[in-house]
């Protein structure tokens, strides 16, 4: 007996260290280097080489770009990593670096203005060939809708910090007022009428009316109920949740003239004409930031992206965020930056595990904790240990986060038009300045987008997500 218990011990040992190395190389981004997806120290040579990469960005993001790529070149000693920040027209200044040959491996990228020109100019590395060979990051392991491809299979981008949408709130303001605060889960989610009925109690003009009174002034409004920027990636959300789209499912038509597209813009709009709940974008202009708007009392809420956390959180007063009232289905836009690899690089594979490290939370932990990006990684949405490292006991964070941001962003995600829609620029530049007649109220929302139907027609090129 004791000559075959040994075998069995040597087994069980065995299947433990099996069972260990397993967990760490299906955790990616955790703090232990041996399981974050960039620290598998395998490259495709040990040669002396030099990487250059392109951002943009504040002070706080390059910070945190020279953060990753510290950790980057200490696991990878054998790479230099040049960063050569563009604090200014960064599109036009990269667009004559790879005009002139002089093109960096790696760049960060926005899809609309500049990633998808240069990737229908074949400039980009497909990065599904990564993705399907790399042990330790493929698409299921990442959040959704934070891949950019050029059609079904061609990724040319994937997202270091996507973002979303909620309803933020000044919670003094509704104690002062003796109303329910925006609830933070998507089942107890506002209606819009509900929405609407409470921005207008919270709408207060200067003799202390508010909207829902007759003898309300809206001509002299102290504090508005809610600031809603007239942004497409604002009222995008809401078109998603009606139903709508920008273009018609099979690419070919433009939709934004369609009835659930044009409910929700019109919605938008009676916000700023029919309820004088929100400002219009002239009134805007003397309306600050989000954080200011709402320590100052101008605004009770703001639909804003989760990086406004970051600004609120400085600004120390008692905030926090519910879910966005639902037209039909709840939905938030994912909208992000990306990181696409040049095919004129020389070293792919290294480029390729530099993109992995600069899309690594750990790398970027200080941007996310302190508001501005939201991590990559889908496992630290849902590992308990590793969500608390970015959404508890932070001044970024309050209470209704984890329902109303965390939550929304994994199951209820929509890519951003910019995206899925080609040539999505030119058309906005067609239907932008008609939507500012609608924002002004001089025009419906039907109207309006009837009246440039036809030219934002001539510019609908189809869809990226279907082939």
């Amino acid at each position: 007996m004791k000559r075959q218990r040994k075998p069995i011990i040597v087994l069980i040992v065995l299947m433990f260290m099996f069972v260990a190395v397993i967990s760490g190389c299906g955790t990616p981004g955790a703090s232990n280097n041996s399981s974050s997806p960039s620290a598998s120290g395998e490259t495709g040579s040990k040669e002396k080489i030099t990487l250059r990469m392109t951002i943009w960005g504040s002070p706080e993001e390059v910070a945190a770009y020279k953060f990753a790529i510290q950790r980057f070149e200490e696991k990878f000693p054998n790479i230099k990593v040049e960063l050569q920040h563009i604090a200014a027209d960064y599109d036009t200044k990269l667009t004559t670096m790879v005009a002139g040959n002089d093109v960096p491996d790696i760049a960060m990228m926005e899809s609309g203005t500049i990633a998808y020109p240069l990737a229908e100019q074949g400039k980009f590395y497909n990065l599904q060939e990564f993705l399907d060979k790399d042990p330790f990051i493929n698409v299921d392991s990442l959040v959704p809708n934070i891949m950019y491809s050029l059609e079904p299979g061609n990724v040319i981008g994937i997202g270091p910090g996507p973002e979303s949408f909620g309803l933020f709130y000044n919670e003094d303001i509704f104690k002062e007022a003796g109303i329910a605060p925006p609830p933070s889960k998507l089942s107890e989610a506002w209606t819009w009428d509900e929405f609407v009925d409470v921005a207008k109690k919270l709408t207060v003009d200067k003799n202390g009316k508010t909207a829902d009174d007759p003898d309300f002034d809206p001509k002299n409004i102290k504090q508005y109920g809610v600031s809603a920027s007239t942004w497409w990636g604002v009222y995008s959300n809401f078109i998603y949740s009606n139903g709508g789209d920008f273009v018609s499912a099979d690419g070919k038509k433009f939709a934004l003239n369609e009835p659930a597209a044009v409910d929700a813009l019109q919605k938008m709009s009676d916000l700023i004409n029919v309820y004088h709940v929100s400002p219009s974008p002239v009134q805007a202009k003397n309306i600050p930031a989000t954080n200011i708007a709402l320590q100052t009392k101008k605004v009770a809420m703001a639909i804003d992206g989760q990086w406004a956390t970051a600004g609120l959180a400085q600004s120390k007063f008692n905030f926090n965020v519910g879910v966005l009232p639902v037209l039909k289905d709840p939905v938030t836009t994912v909208v992000c930056g990306m990181f696409s690899m040049f095919k004129s690089t020389k070293h792919p594979q290294e480029a390729w595990e530099l993109l992995k490290a600069l899309i690594d939370p750990e790398a970027s932990i200080e941007m996310i904790t302190s508001g501005t990006w939201m991590p990559s990684y889908k496992n630290w949405y849902t590992e308990p240990d590793m969500l608390a490292k970015w959404t508890e006991n932070l001044d970024a964070r309050p209470s209704g986060y984890k329902d109303a941001i965390v939550d929304v962003i994994l199951t209820k995600g929509h890519q951003t038009p910019t995206g899925y829609v080609k040539n999505f620029n030119k058309i906005m530049d067609v239907v932008n300045p008609a939507l500012d007649k609608v924002w002004l109220g001089q025009q419906t929302a039907q109207e309006a987008m009837d009246a440039v139907a036809a030219k934002a027609q001539a510019q609908v090129q189809g869809r990226r997500d279907i082939k």
